[in-house]
């Protein structure tokens, strides 16, 4: 007692002191609650002293104009009790449930502040509601708002509502028992009558016991507003510091609506500190319906743009809540607003960023850039299960009303219906890009350009087949029918295609020069077959992992050069001008005695022209990548085993007429150049990993070629 009259005495003599020296020498202005005292020499601001702890008149006509307008604050210290109070146990397991709310329930403390907004916002909306359907309900008219106010020097946190407030019996029913939530009671109540109460928040009944997580005692003064006149009603004053008991008494001074302070513990008074709370505030409760002022100031001027209309959100406020839910300075290239119903109930409003991803954002570690929300209140910042991880360089809001949350409100239950959701969501995406790729190929080129390869990843990391096809409906390719540089779609190409034709081809290559001369495609090029070309390394695996596209297969030329069987006989190809039956047939015994175990088979093909060989094996996509992934850590003798090289060899290009007549004048260096041809056609087909070991042979080769000059 004796330290609260010191207190009080302090503050009335700081506030007498601070007037007197107000008036006669400074100039004031206001900043968060605070009084801002401006001295005369140096004009300088100093921060002197809390005014919603303070209470003086500062009559001076010249300073009127310096006092800031936008200061508000409703919370005032005029509570007092009357007669004794009445003590009371909790309601259900008492001290235990409650330990097991205020202590193990919420992964955070600072949710304690969602929590009390979000009660505080019901209340709110419940008066809003039975004003407007003529309950006996007073003053009317009145604003309703909410306020919190911060104080270091005494260590409490205190929130206050203009709501419909509480009487000693829905004290008793709400406060003494732990999880029966009187806003989901209210909604029941009003279930099927009206739809003005879908703003209700609560549904548990247990977030204002988190209170407890940070404060050792906590006071709540209210008074009722149903029925009656204002100067009816009473006010009551709850108290408890969360050991099993609680205390209600009649209080005066109480204003209509609710008042909830917390005397904070020890080591919770960074809850006292007003930049910690505005941050909480942005973070988990900006968009809750009713203004919210902190020490005098409204914070959350930030409208809830995924509910408004989408006629009525401009490009200006789209690039205002792009920065401020992405934390980028960039502008949105695509921005999706969708609203539906059915199947689940959903508002989102998502962007895809302008700016090219960073080197952190390709990583599959990067959290999903969506914030999930329900009612306008946080549940997550960096929702993970709500779209799939290869969207994560998607940003925005999606809020439902269906979405199954655990008592915290921080976990999603229900796997079913969230998978359901993120169905919704990427079908819904996946449809918006195509419709944008249709109405602004350039545009849409561009995005490719920049973030294809998440839309890629989607494939390969996709298990359903369907969504894989629609994915792929937005991949764009080269192809050797067209232009270079002009890109095709998969539907594109199936619309030319031959009939008869029943697959879809493509060839891996790092540029349009080198799959123009690659010896598979000259293959499928004598019979006049479109061919896509693939530049990038993960492309392949892309269209390996895709397998069809609207019923037709993707096959790589590679693998269709393998599978179509020739059958050529030896006696036939001396009329092609290149060797006979018996010359053809020692040259390839000769290319088998020398590779050894490097080839499976050394056969005869007609189906190059300007290449004198080439290597087949019966998966060349998965061998590329294999050897890319895998091979560091085989032995080289291992390697040629494992891919199984077929060499199909051109008997009438000028290298091999030169080979047959040299293994006979010079074996070594005819060794030598079958030992070159084989590596040459491998690195043709990607196949070895590191072309330097085949610089000494390349060497020893030239030497002995210039040894006859």
């Amino acid at each position: 007692m004796a330290a609260a009259l010191r207190a009080i005495t302090f503050r009335q003599s700081l506030v007498k002191l601070t007037t007197t020296f107000v008036k006669k020498h400074q100039k004031y202005s206001h900043n968060r609650g605070y009084l801002l005292l401006k001295t005369k020499d140096s004009g300088s601001f100093r921060r002197w002293v809390h005014l919603s702890r303070c209470s003086f008149d500062l009559n001076a006509k010249e300073n009127k104009d310096d006092v800031d307008a936008s200061y508000h604050n409703i919370i005032k210290n005029t509570e007092s009790t009357s007669g004794s109070g009445e003590k009371r146990e909790f309601q259900a397991e008492t001290k235990m449930l409650l330990d097991i709310v205020a202590k193990s329930l919420y992964s955070e403390k600072e949710v304690f502040i969602r929590e009390l907004i979000s009660n505080s916002s019901d209340a709110l909306e419940r008066f809003r509601y039975l004003s407007l359907t003529n309950a006996e309900i007073s003053d009317k008219d009145r604003q309703l708002e909410l306020h919190i106010v911060t104080d270091k020097l005494t260590g409490t946190f205190t929130i206050q509502d203009t709501g419909v407030g509480m009487t000693k019996e829905e004290l008793v029913a709400n406060l003494g028992t732990i999880a029966r939530s009187g806003s989901k009671a209210f909604l029941k109540e009003v279930a099927g009558k009206d739809e003005t109460a879908t703003n209700i928040i609560g549904q548990f009944g247990v977030g204002f016991y988190s209170s407890f997580m940070v404060a050792d005692k906590v006071e709540v003064y209210t008074r009722s507003t149903v029925g009656g006149t204002q100067a009816d009603a009473k006010g009551y004053k709850w108290t408890s510091d969360g050991s099993g008991t609680y205390e209600i008494c009649e209080a005066e001074g109480v204003q209509a609506g609710t008042k909830i302070v917390l005397h904070l513990k020890g080591d919770c008074k960074e809850f006292c500190d007003e930049d910690k709370i505005q941050e909480i505030i942005t973070k988990y409760s900006n968009f809750v319906g009713n203004p919210i002022y902190l020490n005098g100031k409204r914070i959350n001027t930030i409208e809830a743009v995924w509910l408004m209309d989408p006629k009525q959100v401009d490009e200006n406020l789209h690039e205002e809540f792009y920065r401020f839910v992405s934390g980028s300075y960039d502008r949105p290239r695509y921005c999706l607003h969708y609203r539906t119903d059915a199947p689940l109930n959903i508002r989102c409003l998502l962007y895809f960023p302008e700016g090219k991803p960073g080197l952190f954002d390709m990583s599959r570690e990067t959290d999903v850039g969506v914030a999930l929300y329900c009612r306008k209140v946080l549940i997550k910042s960096k929702a993970d299960n709500v779209l799939p991880k290869w969207l994560r360089f998607v940003k925005g809001v999606v809020d439902s009303e269906d979405i199954p949350l655990n008592l915290s409100r921080e976990l999603l239950q229900d796997s079913a219906l969230i998978r359901r959701l993120r169905t919704v969501l990427t079908n819904r995406i996946l449809r918006f890009l195509n419709d944008q790729a249709n109405k602004d190929p350039e545009n849409y080129d561009k995005f490719f350009k920049d973030y294809g390869i998440f839309l890629k990843e989607g494939i390969i990391t996709g298990t359903e087949q369907v969504e894989k096809e629609e994915i792929a409906k937005l991949l764009r390719y080269e192809s050797s029918a067209m232009p270079v540089g002009q890109r095709v779609t998969l539907s594109e190409y199936g619309a030319r295609i031959k009939e008869g034709q029943k697959d879809i081809y493509y060839l891996a290559a790092p540029s349009r020069h080198l799959a123009e001369t690659s010896p598979y495609f000259e293959a499928l090029k004598q019979k006049e077959v479109e061919v896509l070309f693939c530049y990038e390394p993960h492309d392949e695996l892309v269209l390996l992992q895709l397998r069809q596209f609207d019923r037709k297969n993707l096959v790589s030329v590679e693998k269709e050069m393998f599978r179509d069987k020739e059958d050529v006989k030896l006696e036939e190809t001396e009329k092609d001008g290149s060797l006979g039956k018996d010359e053809a047939e020692n040259l390839i015994e000769f290319i088998k005695t020398t590779l050894q175990s490097k080839v499976h088979e050394v056969k005869v093909t007609k189906r190059l022209s300007s290449h004198p060989c080439a290597v087949t094996v019966e998966e060349m996509g998965a061998a590329r990548h294999f050897v890319r992934t895998q091979f560091q850590s085989i032995p080289e003798e291992q390697r040629y085993k494992f891919l199984n090289p077929t060499l199909e060899i051109n008997l009438s290009h000028p290298i091999l007429l030169k080979l047959s007549s040299l293994r006979t004048t010079n074996q070594t260096l005819a060794q030598l150049v079958v030992e070159q041809l084989m590596d040459n056609a491998m690195v043709a087909a990607g196949l070895i990993d590191d072309p330097r070991t085949m610089t000494a042979r390349m060497n020893q080769l030239l030497s002995m070629a210039l040894q006859t000059h």
